[in-house]
């Protein structure tokens, strides 16, 4: 997607700047290596310097860009500690909405019909599971019926597509590992084990944290080598 073709009917000039610069920098084309300075964003989008600023000032709030000096903006770099407290704070959450759920058993079918979607992507290319893997763990939260819960964990959403892009593009995961661990969560919320379900989602987000860090140049945990009998777990 280029600067030129960014949709402008339905939204806003900011909303439509931003969505391309996000569309961007999780397709890879920009990268911590390239400079945005208001001047030339607002040239290239041929809008006004202010319209750009206000993008810019929206993905800095996200954590998606950092500014530099000058108003120079840059993708945020992705380095091992930043994916440790990305991935931790999303189990923090994630780990107590299954407790809730499994307490009442609810299984949410947008999370089923999402890990479907994944369930047929064995053929596709590693990134195609991105955004049903978002969904699935998104129908998780808002399952729970709170609108502070759900603002909450939307607001990692877009670091955590960061981590998703890295880990898929890097082949890290195997989609098959990810539709499996995701039915085993599904059948401990069924069966009202929450505390099950909530220690696979700790190994499901652990493998994909560690092996991303080491991936990075970090230092890995032990989850990063840990097997795949994990889903015999009850």
């Amino acid at each position: 997607m280029t600067p030129q073709s960014i949709p402008v009917t339905a939204t806003s000039i900011v909303d439509a700047i931003a969505a391309d610069l996000r569309a961007r920098m999780f397709s890879g084309e920009l990268t911590a290596d390239t400079p945005l300075t208001e001047t030339d964003m607002a040239a290239a989008y041929n809008v006004a310097r202010p319209t750009v600023k206000a993008a810019i000032e929206r993905l800095v709030a996200e954590g998606l860009l950092v500014r530099g000096l000058h108003k120079t903006a840059r993708v945020a770099a992705l380095g091992p500690a930043a994916v440790s407290d990305i991935y931790h704070a999303r189990a923090y959450l994630e780990s107590e909405i299954l407790r809730r759920l499994a307490r009442t058993r609810l299984v949410p079918t947008d999370a089923v019909a999402a890990n479907a979607e994944i369930g047929r992507l064995s053929e596709g290319t590693p990134t195609d599971l991105i955004e049903p893997d978002i969904r699935f763990h998104l129908s998780l939260i808002d399952a729970v019926g709170s609108d502070r819960m759900s603002k909450m964990y939307r607001s990692l959403m877009s670091e955590v597509r960061l981590c998703m892009n890295r880990v898929q593009s890097l082949n890290l995961l195997a989609p098959g590992l990810i539709y499996a661990e995701h039915e085993r969560i599904l059948e401990l919320i069924a069966a009202g084990e929450g505390d099950a379900a909530a220690a696979l989602l700790d190994d499901h987000l652990g493998r994909a944290r560690e092996r991303l860090i080491k991936a990075l140049g970090g230092e890995p945990g032990p989850q990063a080598d840990a097997p795949t009998d994990l889903l015999a777990r009850s």
